[in-house]
């Protein structure tokens, strides 16, 4: 069967860096090598006050290419047992004591990195640390990526497979940085830029458009 597609696009893995190349079927070249990159655990340093915001900052949570962002002391759960897009939910807010908290299987939890992060010109993402996961613990559903742009805390929607006990203050998740190719707009979202604190999803006010 003969290839339809002249121009498609694939990942490259190379020894210095990851990057994207496009491949022309009509001349069987590689053309417009585009680099995508993750800052290094230096870099994240080295951009502190300039294009990127961690605060507050502390050397030890630096890892080689992220950094451990920590637990915040305050939970958040929905009180009904039936979630409706296109409604506002009641909701209850209780702190973390000191002697932990025993997270329950098929409850979804939403809390909140303790640091305040701010990004420019990089694409934060965020996931949980590998140690986290082998309890069983999810730190977020399916929002670990970020916009260019973001200001704010983080807001963790955390689930669990067994019983785990929690504690405030613990490196639960780590952030990391990819570089951004061409002309880009910052976030400027009216639901969750600039937040205080744990957000509960606000999809609802799609509905109100």
């Amino acid at each position: 069967m003969a290839m339809n597609v002249l121009n498609y696009i694939f990942l490259v893995m190379s020894f210095d860096t990851p990057h994207f190349v496009r491949y022309s079927g009509r001349t069987g070249k590689l053309t417009d090598k585009e680099f995508f990159m993750i800052l290094s655990g230096k870099e994240i340093r080295n951009h502190l006050g300039k294009d990127l915001l961690i605060e507050p900052f502390d050397e030890k949570q630096l890892n080689p290419n992220s950094y451990n962002l920590r637990l915040h002391s305050e939970l958040m759960v929905y009180k009904e047992s039936v979630l409706d897009m296109k409604k506002q939910h009641e909701i209850e807010t209780f702190t973390i004591p000191e002697d932990g908290y025993v997270m329950r299987p098929g409850e979804l939890y939403l809390a909140r990195t303790f640091e305040y992060t701010r990004t420019d010109r990089f694409v934060p993402m965020l996931e949980g640390r590998s140690s986290i996961g082998r309890l069983g613990l999810f730190i977020h559903v399916t929002a670990g990526f970020g916009d260019v742009g973001f200001n704010g805390f983080w807001t963790l929607e955390m689930s669990c497979l067994k019983p785990v006990r929690i504690y405030a203050g613990v490196e639960i998740c780590q952030i990391f940085y990819h570089t951004i190719a061409g002309e880009y707009e910052r976030y400027i979202s009216q639901k969750y830029q600039n937040n205080q604190g744990i957000q509960p999803s606000m999809l609802y006010k799609d509905f109100e458009l």
